[in-house]
């Protein structure tokens, strides 16, 4: 039994796993690479392996880091099923083609500055590839290939997410092993909390937040209140929100139409710069039963809709070009959540050079993405080839991160009894990675790896 990291080593992004036993090939995983310099080239490489030859894939959840190079092994001769949650096949009919549509404009923007830009795929194999989904509910045992057995279990990330339980059985011996896809932080608002995961001889875990803990949740409300007083009160601007479509921006309307229940803000104007984010709250409406009990509890005018607060969808190009002329009390919540993409870019374009502006960061920010290099604190940005001075307000509030941090991490890590025999970190940088190796080892007595792109181990 063979394993390949064959993305999300020592990066963040590009999540896909590739099993070999004797008997089958298949991936956990077809994420696209976000942020680093060699983004584009990645995405475009072959695949270090033959696509044809895999029996199957299994989707941990719908973000593009791991849903998005799917339209791609589509057209590269993947024929088999791709195995997912009912919620992540509803996401990822949704957000795929709205990737392949991206790239297309992207590539005739491009070529109008006389730029090349090669999408890494079409509307037409992003909507190919959906037709090979098949849904898989939460904690039922399937068989997707002779020696392979698999089960998935609810992550608490975003609505669908799941971590991934397999057992492969090969010359009369069987491991386990587990992949935890991207664990939530419990007490988040709409999804349930992470479960908990009793064995394995092999585990691989996420490590983005690996290095250090999140603000209690109480304190990041409060952080919030007093940004957007001084933001729209003091300063009467505009408040500018990068947030990803799929579940940060649910989320994030969840809190603010808490906060106006509560008098704590008084019901500014917001308006969602994002069709998807549209089609994507719909689609969160629709999957009621993976609430969370506080969010059935709370769901009478709904967490994503409100009489309490004043929420407009901009679904036209018209209707987010007429955002550029509110000229204060407004808040403004676009995608993409790294700035490296969507409707976001046209906001900063327009508003980093006002004084009046605040940007405000509510979720992860990619080495090597836009929206690092803004809360870097650089001068200035290039932004659809025009150098852009930073002259706004810039804000961040971590304590809104879906994924666990190092405290949560620890305590998941402590289900497992005992330890799995081999345990490798992904989706981190290289320094997270290691603080969080020394705590595992420190706390549980087992080394982690840190695989390399590419590498293979034996299981």
């Amino acid at each position: 039994m063979r394993l390949t990291f064959c993305g999300a080593a020592q990066q963040v992004t590009g999540s896909s796993f590739l099993f070999e036993t004797s008997s089958s090939r298949f991936l956990v995983d077809c994420g696209m690479f976000q942020g680093a310099r060699d983004t584009r080239a990645r995405n475009l490489a072959p695949f270090a392996f033959d696509p044809y030859r895999l029996d199957f894939v299994i989707l941990t959840h719908a973000h593009i880091d791991h849903s998005g190079l799917l339209p791609r092994l589509q057209a590269a001769g993947f024929r088999g099923p791709v195995y997912a949650t009912g919620a992540t096949g509803d996401l990822v009919s949704v957000l795929l083609p709205d990737s392949a549509h991206l790239q297309r404009m992207e590539a005739e923007r491009a070529a109008r500055h006389g730029r090349d830009f090669r999408p890494a795929y079409g509307l037409e194999e992003a909507r190919a590839v959906l037709q090979q989904l098949r849904i898989v509910g939460y904690d039922h045992v399937f068989e997707p290939a002779s020696g392979v057995r698999a089960r998935l279990r609810d992550a608490g990330h975003i609505l669908g997410s799941a971590i991934v339980e397999l057992w492969l059985e090969e010359a009369a011996r069987t491991r386990k092993v587990v992949v935890s896809g991207d664990l939530g932080q419990p007490g988040r608002p709409i999804v349930r909390d992470p479960s908990f995961i009793a064995e394995a001889d092999v585990l691989l875990l996420e490590s983005t937040y690996g290095n250090r803990d999140h603000k209690p949740l109480a304190q990041t409300l409060d952080e919030l209140v007093q940004i957007l007083e001084h933001a729209l009160g003091e300063r009467r601007g505009v408040v500018v929100v990068p947030a990803f479509a799929v579940g940060r921006t649910q989320e994030f309307l969840y809190y603010l139409n808490q906060l106006s229940r509560e008098g704590r803000i008084r019901g500014p104007n917001v308006f969602v710069d994002s069709p998807m984010a549209a089609a994507v709250s719909a689609i969160t409406a629709r999957h009621f039963d993976l609430f969370d009990e506080e969010a059935r509890r709370l769901a009478g005018p709904g967490p994503f809709t409100s009489t309490s607060l004043r929420v407009r969808y901009a679904e036209t190009q018209q209707d987010s070009m007429a955002l550029n002329r509110l000229a204060g009390g407004a808040i403004i919540i676009a995608a993409s959540g790294m700035c490296d993409g969507g409707r976001i870019r046209h906001h900063l374009l327009h508003r980093l050079p006002d004084p009046g502006t605040t940007v405000l960061f509510i979720g992860y920010q990619a080495a090597g993405t836009l929206g690092r290099r803004i809360v870097d604190r650089a001068p200035s940005v290039r932004i659809f080839g025009e150098e852009v001075a930073v002259r706004a307000r810039i804000a961040t509030l971590g304590g809104f991160s879906a994924h666990a941090d190092q405290s949560t991490l620890l305590a998941w890590l402590a289900h497992f009894a005992p330890p799995p025999r081999q345990l490798c970190l992904v989706h981190g940088e290289p320094q997270v990675m290691r603080a969080l190796a020394a705590r595992i080892e420190q706390r549980c007595g087992v080394q982690a790896h840190l695989p390399a792109h590419g590498e293979a181990i034996e299981l």
